[in-house]
């Protein structure tokens, strides 16, 4: 993203020394010898034999990736676009339209009642200003790169004209493998990305290289403003440039130019080749006579002078990475089940494992989508962050929250001005936000309060995996700042002596209207939880605590409930009466799950569970609702139910057959389901703060399940 274009020199690398087993102190279930990575991994690979437009297989290092159909590559990007789109996406890669008419934030602001005061709101999202700011900046679609093969009859190659596929996304390697056959000649391909600069290899062998007929076509679109899944513009070539700006023997580069934006494409070979231009915006390389063709595309912010690796040195590279990768931090073995659900759960963690990697590691956090294609233009939700990268530090592995940690620190100052403009101290943290730290308009999104305590979470997270000063040093401004805000939120009620949340407030479970709710139980829990944090980290600091925050601490609202279940907010009282009430994120459960909570009543939490999984609108969830309950299952000791929810057969819990968690036909891609599982299995399996001292307290003891672990850590 383009407020952080550095790239990192050692992404993806890992402590090779640090400890293999944590949580109880248990290297498995049943102390045996460690768990064999490489089977673990391989078992889990997957494979196609035809083209399947839900199952792209993806390449990448965290800042950028590259999704290929079954040659290897996005030949046939077009008939992928009802299904996962065939994406090249970076970190930095963002384009903003020119602003016609100097739209401003301000242009937005409406006005809600607060206790006595009039607080703006960034909620005109349907007007023109806001539409603007809503789609504007946007992730880029890079370019696609492409086969172009010419038939015996003089003819391009069409799908149907591709067979004997078979191709294996080999995740122990970082590597796609592809093979197929065009009329008399096979083709096989190997793409990998490189782990630390933002650059595909390709080896390509086939005899009908020989027969000149072979050709890699580069192709650029316009940055898109569609909400959807159309992350590129095809249709708006006289609005942007393509040039070659040098060309060698076996090399060229081509500058992109899109308004005030500019990039490089650098490609390098090793054989015969020419590149041509043929329309305004598309290149081809075209092959002489051999069987055997490498290149490389490297695509940069900056103009590179330096010989980048060739494709030899990056699918080493590749292959170099990912197995340190495997070998390192977390594994979780399921194979000595006897339960027949332990295999697919087994998959999802594996596939998932490889998906957060190449997608949710970069120097921002990442969009609901990744690096695959746009949602919600490219913009990444901060209340998903949660979901999309927790799970790093229990795996072993918190560099790669670490990462996107700096965009908060880079983002303090646009957080205090939001924070001030409505009459609050500290930092309010947007929703929906680009690179910038610029919040997006919307008439949900505005309002949402979840996201708050995140940064004091994931800085607690780090410092109990370091337990180092300089973790406290790094963090403070971030976990300080945002707890001003939270005790400011929170309104004084002076005729029943308590602080409350809310209105205006749209909580997590988004089905409420802002200016009629009040202290959902979630937030509730969050906020007391964040705030005694934030407490205990200035007395690690040998500072003194803050009153007000202690004020807020003691006096804020109990949580809601109502014969003796759990509400979803103390204005909706009637959750588990009314049907309407139980749609969305059941984030009630939330408050003893995501969270620990000191003061909750575990007995109703157990009783509020069960009404959830027996009465809930499971059509309206999304994917990370699922490893929410199961957390919350294993905390109140229904390990039954936990399994259950990580499995349940519905259409947003689906993991389609290359690991994504598939939501319906807009949204096939949602990377916060991936994460959450992570999340909730290494807690079912290394446990939590005040969990039994039991080998994998998550998971059933009725014989069937056998739950081998490595390198976890405990969720707080």
């Amino acid at each position: 993203m383009s407020s952080f274009p550095i790239q990192f020199a050692f992404f993806l690398s890992f402590n090779l020394c640090s400890p293999l087993f944590f949580g109880n102190n248990h290297p498995d279930v049943n102390g045996s010898s460690h768990i064999n990575r490489r089977a673990l991994v391989t078992r889990h690979i997957p494979t196609l034999t035809k083209a399947d437009t839900l199952s792209p297989f993806t390449v990448g290092n965290g800042e950028f990736a590259f999704t290929a159909d079954v040659t290897g590559l996005q030949t046939f990007s077009s008939l992928y676009e009802n299904g996962i789109p065939l994406g090249t996406q970076s970190q930095w890669g963002w384009h903003t339209n020119i602003n016609p008419n100097s739209y401003s934030l301000d242009q937005t602001l409406e006005y809600h009642e607060s206790y006595g005061r009039q607080v703006p709101y960034a909620s005109r999202q349907n007007s023109e200003a806001g539409q603007w700011l809503r789609s504007n900046p946007h992730r880029l679609h890079l370019g696609t790169i492409g086969f172009r093969i010419i038939k015996s009859d003089g003819s391009e190659i069409q799908l149907s004209d591709i067979t004997n596929v078979h191709q294996s996304a080999n995740i122990w390697e970082g590597i796609l493998k592809s093979s197929f056959r065009i009329e008399n000649d096979s083709v096989h391909v190997e793409t990998g990305c490189h782990p630390t600069i933002d650059q595909i290899g390709v080896r390509i062998r086939s005899t009908l290289l020989q027969k000149r007929n072979v050709g890699i076509r580069f192709d650029f679109p316009y940055g898109s403003t569609s909400w959807g899944k159309s992350s590129a513009d095809w249709n708006s070539p006289h609005k942007h440039s393509s040039e070659i700006i040098v060309q060698s023997d076996q090399s060229a580069t081509i500058e992109r130019t899109l308004d005030s934006v500019r990039y490089y494409v650098n490609i390098q070979w090793n054989s015969a080749a020419q590149l041509k231009r043929v329309g305004r915006h598309s290149f081809l390389l075209v092959i002489s006579d051999d069987d055997r063709f490498d290149f490389t595309c490297n695509f940069s912010e900056k103009r590179n002078t330096q010989r980048l690796p060739d494709a030899e040195g990056t699918l080493n590279a590749c292959r170099l990475h990912w197995q340190n990768f495997w070998e390192t931090g977390g594994a979780v073995d399921l194979s000595e089940s006897k339960d027949p659900r332990a295999f697919e759960l087994e998959r999802r963690i594996v596939l998932s494992r490889y998906l957060t990697a190449i997608q949710c590691t970069g120097s921002t956090p990442p969009q609901e989508t990744g690096l695959t294609f746009n949602s919600w233009y490219g913009k990444f939700h901060l209340e998903m962050h949660w979901w999309h990268a927790v799970h790093f530090v229990l795996w072993g592995h918190p560099e790669l929250l670490e990462r996107s940690m700096q965009w908060y620190k880079a983002a303090l100052p646009m957080a205090a001005q939001t924070a001030k403009r409505q009459g609050y101290e500290g930092v309010r943290w947007p929703k929906m936000v680009g690179p910038d730290g610029r919040e997006s308009p919307s008439t949900v999104g505005v309002f949402l309060i979840w996201q708050q305590p995140h940064p004091i979470y994931y800085s607690e997270l780090l410092y109990r995996y370091r337990k180092d000063r300089s973790t406290l040093e790094r963090y403070k401004d971030i976990v300080f700042a945002t707890a001003d805000f939270m005790a400011s939120y929170a309104q004084w009620d002076g005729r029943n002596g308590r602080y409350v949340l809310g209105p205006p407030l749209i909580p997590a479970q988004e089905i409420y209207k802002p200016d009629s709710t009040m202290n959902p139980t979630f937030e509730l829990s969050y906020w007391s939880y964040g705030l005694k944090l934030a407490q205990q980290w200035r007395e690690r600091l040998g500072l003194p605590h803050i009153e007000k925050w202690d004020h807020v601490i003691q006096h804020l609202s109990t949580l809601p409930t109502k014969n003796g279940v759990y509400q979803n907010a103390e204005t909706a009282l009637n959750t588990f009466e009314n049907g309407i009430h139980r749609n969305d994120h059941p984030t009630v459960l939330g408050a003893f799950g995501m969270l620990p909570n000191d003061s909750i009543d575990v007995g109703m939490m157990r009783k509020t569970l069960q009404k959830v999984m027996s009465s809930w609108n499971w059509e309206r969830t999304w994917g990370w609702d699922y490893p929410l309950i199961a957390m919350t299952a294993a905390r109140v000791g229904r390990p039954d139910l936990a399994i259950e929810a990580l499995l349940m057969k519905v259409q947003k819990n689906t993991y389609v057959n290359n690991g994504h968690n598939f939501q319906d036909e807009r949204l096939p891609v949602y990377l916060p389901g991936n994460g959450a599982l992570l999340t909730a299995v290494a807690m079912m399996a290394a446990g939590w703060d005040g969990a039994a001292d039991a080998r994998a307290p998550g998971f059933p003891k009725d014989g069937n399940w056998v739950v081998r672990y490595e390198g976890l850590r405990p969720l707080l």
